[in-house]
């Protein structure tokens, strides 16, 4: 269950963020003993794979910090990012941390399971990310875009870091970001409804300004 939890937390992150998850296992795995990748995953740890995910992940920083350029990044991100959650979250599966000592038990005999869950999660997350930005850029005038934008990236580093160091503490991280996309849902569709209703108004005003005198 811990090595779910953890391939839960790290595909979260790649719904915020592609390269940060990745990043953070790679770093890890190759500087420090906290996470032990599989053979078969090693290539994340690799000097240059490293290089290039660093190199994407700044681009991808300041691009999602710029009203208008977020949108189209991502559009970009809709098959980078849930791509980047299958990896992440069936290297976890297979990895061994401080908390998973067995890893791929979970799993065994079904390899492809966490790569496609971590498709799905990523996809998902990264649908409500794409979602929400609109809302914040509308209800801000675009100043919101590099703070939700900042928001999101210290999300996906505590997330990445959390999953791996300790999984159980992912629950609540993700309870708190469902939270957080369920009051901008909420939001928008007020921002909606007045909307409607002050349309509606200005339509019954103009109505009434042209409809003819009554007689006297």
């Amino acid at each position: 269950m811990l090595e779910l939890l953890t391939g839960l937390g790290l595909a979260t992150s790649a719904g915020l963020n592609a390269y940060i998850p990745l990043l953070a296992v790679g770093l890890l795995s190759r500087y420090t003993d906290l996470i032990a990748l599989p053979s078969s995953w090693d290539w994340l740890g690799n000097g240059w794979t490293l290089a290039i995910l660093a190199v994407l992940l700044a681009i991808e920083t300041v691009a999602d910090k710029i009203p208008v350029l977020d949108h189209a990044n991502d559009v970009v991100q809709t098959l980078v990012r849930p791509t980047a959650g299958g990896l992440v979250f069936g290297a976890a599966s297979g990895a061994q941390t401080a908390t998973v000592r067995d890893p791929g038990t979970f799993f065994a005999g079904h390899t492809w399971v966490p790569v496609v869950a971590g498709v799905v999660i990523s996809l998902t997350v990264h649908g409500m990310k794409a979602t929400a930005r609109p809302v914040i850029n509308a209800s801000t005038v675009g100043f919101g875009a590099p703070v939700a934008s900042t928001i999101e990236d210290i999300v996906s580093v505590t997330l990445s870091v959390v999953a791996i160091v300790l999984p159980l503490l992912v629950l609540v991280l993700l309870a708190a970001i469902i939270g957080g996309f369920w009051w901008l849902r909420r939001r928008r569709t007020r921002r909606r409804a007045a909307k409607r209703s002050a349309r509606a108004a200005q339509q019954a005003a103009r109505q009434l300004a042209q409809a003819p005198g009554l007689p006297h």
